[in-house]
């Protein structure tokens, strides 16, 4: 189930972060309602202090994607993650020349976290699905603060784990269901 946060809060953060980008050296000013709305809203962001968050997202770039367009693709080498502000994009993976979906991320959702914590190629593409504005964070930016980069780290070992169990759920169908049809098994 993917969390959604009021549009007007979308709205009004964008035009923030747009500002904010414009005018970094001043740094961000974001009403204080509209950061712990991201803050209970945006998992990645969970448990970090009011100034904190302000910190870490004024450390962001605005990043707007139109419709069909690549946030980046597959074998790209990536030193950043994402969070969805605005629209929805789409996770594929190449097998066998085709491209299969992974999965549908919409507001609040975060993509692109492994390569925080590894440096290696992209897994995936992720494409917007409708024009869409993400929120760039890079890892140099988010290791600089380590108030932050503790928390964000923590918090996304939760959301791959959570990935992760659910892969494990499937792959344990994908097993049964070749069983049952005679077919081999995948492992």
């Amino acid at each position: 189930m993917a969390l959604k946060i009021d549009p007007t809060v979308v709205q009004m953060f964008a035009e923030n972060v747009r500002a904010q980008v414009l005018s970094r050296p001043s740094g961000l000013k974001l009403d204080p309602a509209i950061v712990q709305k991201i803050a209970e809203r945006v998992p990645v962001f969970g448990g970090m202090s009011h100034d904190c968050l302000l910190q870490t997202l004024g450390s962001a770039d605005h990043h707007p994607i139109k419709a069909g367009e690549p946030v980046f693709k597959e074998g790209d080498m990536g030193s950043a993650f994402y969070v969805v502000i605005a629209g929805e994009v789409t996770v594929l993976k190449q097998r066998n020349g085709e491209y299969v979906v992974l999965a549908h991320l919409g507001i609040g959702e975060c993509f692109g976290e492994m390569a925080l914590v590894r440096d290696d190629v992209r897994t995936a593409t992720v494409l917007a699905v409708r024009d869409s504005v993400t929120m760039r964070f890079e890892r140099d930016r988010i290791d600089a603060n380590p108030e932050s980069a503790h928390i964000i780290y923590r918090n996304i070992a939760r959301i791959l784990s959570g990935r992760l169990r659910k892969s494990s759920v499937m792959l344990a169908d994908l097993v049964v269901q070749g069983k049952s049809t005679g077919g081999s098994t995948p492992v």
